[in-house]
This record gives structure tokens, sequence and C-alpha cells, in this order.
């Protein structure tokens, strides 16, 4: 193969455990791998990422990626990481949930191109639905045994754990389904190779043991590492939930500051993982970084990269503005650019006052402004010095007392920012 897949995975930091001779095998000719992904949501989130760049660079090494959708282990739940059994899910949904993510992974994979390697999406309910319980008990079952399965670490966590409710058979079984999936797409497509997180090397080797027990062939497992961030809070993770990649869920302001607040440590290991930049050009960026750490330039060529590769190239630039509307030297036509949702996005947490649209119409002073229609200043007397300071901006235009507020000042036909110095800022809701 014209680039070694092992040797590029490495050097990023993607890479935590593979089977012997995995190198060899790849470096052979092109091969076929997959990885499997949770349905369980329209969308994936940035913990899906690490996989799905594995997929991209297996595929840019000129090899077949197949991406899994687990419509049937969706059905079951994996027990690996949980310490509690998912929510099951029908059908309809888990069809629903498959296009959307098809269509999120074509910004990564290329699956309709007529070349060789073009990436395939397969759900592995289409060839469990028709399976019954007898037969998969006598075709598999009968091929792994219980102790074979109770020695696996996902397993043994929950038996040991101190949850009262146990590991049901349900999720005992999972490991047999997700292993004769890898053996199913070893059959069906030639595929020799199944990639994940570190958590799935128990469920992995299932596969390559039917594999070898069934198919009377060869498998091969490569896991990634977990990714951790270095103050010991979850990847992916904030105050309202996932990091998604679908802008309905977290928008691409949201997405773009996830970025750009990492820690410097953090994102230099992320600009390896997350980025498609070459090692001479991180590498160059790392010492740059270095040199001046208070530019957080590796921050926002990571959050550039990023957010171009899962949103566009204008929801960056849109993301960028609205990040230089709350920290930097902005104009009321800089406000007057965003569209509503990433307006709020900015000024989350920042505090607002309904006022009624009719004493905006009639023209509000800036003393009820203030104080008596909002609140926001303890007192009429207090908003007098506060303009008399000429410490009083709207829609970041200083103001003096004499100032009426009207609907020409309305962002959107709706929101009025009001400063009190540098960092009091509170908003104004015409309702």
């Amino acid at each position: 193969m014209e680039k070694n897949f092992v040797e590029e995975i490495t050097w990023r930091g993607m890479l935590h455990d593979a089977m012997p001779g995995t190198e060899e095998h790849l470096m052979e000719a092109m091969r076929a791998a997959y990885v499997g992904i949770d349905p369980t949501a329209d969308s994936l989130h940035i913990g899906h990422l690490v996989s799905v760049m594995m997929l991209r660079h297996f595929q840019l090494c000129g090899h077949k990626p197949y991406a899994l959708v687990g419509g049937a282990t969706g059905m079951i739940g994996d027990p690996s990481g949980k310490s509690a059994e998912r929510n099951l899910l029908d059908e309809e949904t888990l069809r629903h949930n498959q296009n959307a993510i098809k269509d999120q992974l074509s910004r990564f994979l290329d699956f309709d191109s007529d070349i060789a390697n073009a990436a395939v999406l397969v759900n592995n309910y289409d060839w469990m639905k028709d399976f019954s319980f007898l037969d998969f008990i006598r075709d598999v079952g009968k091929h792994i045994t219980v102790n074979y399965m109770m020695s696996k670490d996902s397993v043994k966590k929950r038996l040991s754990s101190d949850s009262t409710e146990g590991m049901s058979f349900t999720e005992f079984t999972y490991q047999l389904v997700q292993g004769y999936d890898f053996l199913h797409l070893y059959r069906e497509g030639n595929c020799t190779l199944q990639m994940g997180g570190s958590d799935q090397w128990g469920n992995i080797t299932t596969g390559t043991e039917l594999i070898r027990r069934i198919g009377n062939g060869k498998g091969y497992a490569l896991t990634c590492p977990l990714i951790t961030k270095a103050d010991g809070t979850k990847f992916g993770k904030t105050e309202g939930g996932n990091i998604w990649l679908d802008a309905n869920r977290t928008s691409p302001y949201k997405f773009y500051q996830y970025w750009l607040n990492t820690s410097d440590e953090d994102a230099e290991k992320y600009i390896k993982i997350f980025t498609f930049l070459s090692r001479e050009e991180i590498d160059s960026l790392i010492e740059k970084h270095r040199e001046a750490p208070h530019q957080r330039e590796l921050q926002k060529v990571l959050g550039k990269e990023v957010t171009i590769m899962v949103h566009s190239q204008e929801d960056y630039e849109n993301a960028l503005a609205a990040s230089e509307v709350l920290f930097g030297k902005s104009t009321a036509d800089d406000f007057r650019k965003l569209d509503e949702a990433t307006f709020l996005d900015v000024f989350e947490g920042v505090p607002q006052a309904d006022v009624d649209r009719a004493d905006i119409e009639s023209g509000l002073d800036m003393i009820a402004a203030l104080s008596a229609k909002t609140d926001f200043l303890k007192s009429n007397g207090e908003a007098r010095r506060a303009l008399k300071e000429n410490s009083v901006s709207v829609n970041k235009e200083k103001v003096t007392e004499d100032y009426t507020v009207t609907t020409q000042d309305l962002i959107g036909d709706k929101y009025v920012i009001i400063n009190k110095g540098k960092k009091n800022t509170f908003i104004i809701r015409a309702v």
C-alpha cells in the first residue's frame, strides 16, 4: 500500500492496541475494516469522532471502510463501560437514526464514487432480524464457551460492581452478536479487521475467535485509546450534555467554542487526532504555540479545522464572527449579522428582562431601561450615576441620559444589548 495506516495513526496518538501481524496484513493488499456505531440517537457526537477519523485515515491509505450501524445491537445494549442497561429502540427509530448518521458520515467517508475502496454503510439488523434464537445458539453459541465470555473485562466489571441489578442475559450475549457481525462481514465483504475504542477489545476478539472457529479464517483487532481531558473531566461533555455533530443539537458556535476552550495540553493531543494536518504542519504549530501560548494559536487552528470538517467554511466564519461579538471590538452591525439561535448562544447566561414592545415603540428612556423597567440597576439614582460616568452603551454604542431606546435599536426585531462598563452585560427582550 502507498501509505502505512498503522504508522499514520500511531504518530497521531490514535493506536491503543493491535493484534500481532495487523500492520503486515494491511501492507500486503487493499483490506476491508469496520467500526460499529451505536444508533441510539439521530446524530453522532464528538465521542464518535475518533473511530470515524480512523475510518477516514483507513480510506485515505487505500483501504475499504465499513461503517456498521448497530440496529440489532442497539436493540440489546452493550455492557462495555456501562453500569446500567440502556433503553431499547424500535425499528422505525433505528432506520431514521441510521439515515441521519449516514448523512453525517458522508462528510468524512466517500460512499458514492466508483473507486474500489468506496465506503459501505451496513446495519446488522438486516442480517440478524431473520435469525431465530434456536439457529443462533446452535450455529454460533456452541462455538464460544461461557468461561471465555466470563473472562472479558466488560463482563467482569459488571458482575463485580455494587449494582444490585447485575447483568441481564441479553447483555451477556452482546459479545456473541457483535462477534457474529465480524464473522458475517468477513464472509460477505472479506472484512478482516474490526476497529473500535479500547473498551471494545473483548467484543472484537470474540469476533476474531468466531472467524477462526467457524470461518476457518483469520481476523484482526485494532483499538484506539478512549479520549480523556487533562483535568479529568469527560471529553465531549459540557454542562449542557454531549457536543453533537448535528447543528440543531449543538450550534456551530458552541461547537467551535468547545475546541477553542481546550487546554494547551489537550490541544496538542487533539490537533493530531481530530485534524488531517500533516506531521510537519502540526509540529510547526505546536512549536509556535509554545513560544506564545497566550495567543492560543493551537486552539484557534483546532477549532477552525474541526468546525469546517464537521459543518462548513461558512459556519466556521459565522462562529468566528460570533466569538468576536462577545470578546472583540464589535459594533451593532456585527450583532445584526447573527441569526437568533447564534445570538442566544453567544449571550447564554447573560441576564435578560422582558419589556413590553409598546414601551419601546413609544420610546424607552435610559433610566427606565436600566432600572425601573428592568431592575438591572438597583435604583434610578444608580442609573443616572452610570450614565453621567459615560459607562453605559446600547448595542456597543455609548449613550447619555437623554438617549431613548426605540425599535431602531432592536436586533432581530427583538433584542437590545445594554452594557454598564466592560463586564456587565444584559439583554432587553421586546415581548
